[in-house]
Order: structure tokens, then C-alpha cells, then sequence
């Protein structure tokens, strides 16, 4: 019987991350993020109105969208690595309770999250839009990065903790001193996946009302009626941000290989 060979097929959300070899000057990511850097230049000066008060227009919208992202990514950071650290316990019960809220979050879409956190807990407790809206994206991504801490730390073979065991460590010793900064070489890629990926759906904190990026732009567009214009702006202005950090997520995992080899 003919040998079936397996192929393993990777599937990110992430933005387009150039390979090690794609080193030719017309490559997908040079073309995609000069030409959406070429049309942000060139069409203020074609069409100064309205392309120019759109540009004036967004900037605090583009710092409270990194001020969502980076405070999510952080927060989610923490979350991650003790759901990821639940899910391998030998503690029965901390095991399942990681194990549960990794399923439950998974299946909820993060549209939802938010509208249950702001409108539905509104009932209980008035959480501010900004909380809100970090907390919604810290639970969501950290059920995502507790599953990437997790099969990073079992991708560390099982031979170093029984080392260390057998010299004298605690569990807890030898993950904090041997495993776990293994782990961080094996995640950070991945992890830099996951921030390009919060960036982009940090979009959808817009519906709370949060004056990001695109709530700016929503908020220009009402005033003016220039729709077409401002999400043309929005779009390139997105599309660059994420193709810039897909960059330096490339350029880190290749230095990390390079330490490796």
C-alpha cells in the first residue's frame, strides 16, 4: 500500500508575513506595503479635500488604538501564561477550570464578548468603555495565548524537568528557571501573530463607542459624507500598521532561528 505522506498546512489570521528566502524587490510585502504607503502620500497632494482633513483627522484615533492593542496584548500576555500554565497542572481541578474557560471563550465570537461586557454586565456593574473594551479583548486573546504558552511549554522535552527534579528543584523552580525561558524562544513568533491580529480586531471596540481608528474615521465620514475618502484612508492606514509589525514579527523569528542554528 502506497506511503501517505503528511503535510502539515499553517493558517494564520495574521497580515503577510515575508518568508526568509523572498529577498526580490518587487516581493508581495514590499509591493503591498509601499504601494499602500505611496497612495496615503500621493493622494493628499492629487485631492487636498478632503484627503488632507482626513489625515489631520485620524492621528488620536491611531495612538487610542495602540493604546487598546498594547494594554490588551500585555494584559492578555499574563492571562495566557497561567491559563497555559492551568492547562498542563496535575491539578485536577485548576486543569479543568483553565480547560473550561479556553472552550467557552474559543466559542464565543469577540463582537459578543464586548456587547456582554459593556451592555449586558452594564446591569450589575458600569464598566467605562475603555475598560471595557481591554477587558472583552484580555479575555478573548488570553484564551488564545493560554493555548500557544501551553504547547509551547510541552514542546520542551520532558527530560530537562526530570533533570532538574533530579537535582534538587521544585516543579515550580524548574519551570520558572528552565522551562519557561525555553518557552518564550518557542512562543514569541506565534505571540507576534496574535498581537498583528488583536491590532486589526482592536477595530470592533469601535462599537462601544472608544475613539479609535475607525470610530474616528466613522465620525469624519458622518460629518462630511466623504465615506468613499475616509475609509479609503482607514483602510491604508491599517493595512500599513499591520504590514509594518508582520515585519518585525519576520525579522524576529529569523533572528531566532539564526540563535538557534
Amino acid at each position: 500500500m502506497a506511503e501517505i505522506k503528511k503535510i502539515k498546512i499553517d493558517v494564520s489570521d495574521g497580515a503577510l508575513i515575508p518568508e526568509k528566502g523572498e529577498k526580490a524587490g518587487l516581493s508581495a510585502w514590499r509591493i503591498s506595503f509601499f504601494g499602500a504607503l505611496g497612495l496615503l502620500i500621493i493622494l493628499p497632494l492629487i485631492r487636498s479635500e478632503p484627503y488632507r482633513q482626513i489625515i489631520y483627522f485620524l492621528p488620536d484615533g491611531i495612538l487610542r488604538t495602540f493604546q487598546v492593542t498594547v494594554l490588551s496584548i500585555i494584559f492578555s500576555l499574563i492571562v495566557g501564561l497561567f491559563t497555559g500554565l492551568g492547562r498542563i497542572s496535575r491539578n485536577k481541578v485548576v486543569n479543568k477550570i483553565a480547560t473550561i474557560y479556553v472552550e467557552i471563550i474559543r466559542g464565543i465570537p469577540l463582537l459578543v464578548q464586548l456587547f456582554y461586557i459593556y451592555y449586558a454586565m452594564g446591569k450589575l456593574i458600569r464598566v467605562p468603555r475603555l475598560i471595557a473594551a481591554i477587558t472583552a479583548m484580555t479575555v478573548c486573546y488570553g484564551a488564545y495565548l493560554g493555548e500557544i504558552f501551553r504547547a509551547g511549554i510541552q514542546s520542551i522535552p520532558k527530560g530537562q524537568m526530570e533533570a532538574a527534579l533530579a537535582l534538587g528543584m521544585s516543579r515550580m523552580q524548574a519551570m520558572r528557571r528552565i522551562i519557561l525561558p525555553q518557552t518564550v524562544k518557542v512562543v514569541l513568533p506565534p505571540v507576534g501573530n496574535e498581537f498583528i491580529a488583536l491590532l486589526k480586531d482592536s477595530s470592533l471596540v469601535s462599537i462601544l463607542a472608544v475613539s479609535d481608528l475607525l470610530r474616528r474615521g466613522r465620525e469624519f465620514a458622518s460629518k462630511t459624507f466623504y465615506y468613499f475618502e475616509t475609509y479609503t484612508v482607514v483602510a491604508l492606514v491599517y493595512l500599513i500598521l499591520t504590514l509594518f509589525f508582520s515585519k518585525l514579527v519576520g525579522i524576529m523569528e529569523e533572528r531566532l532561528q539564526k540563535r538557534e542554528g
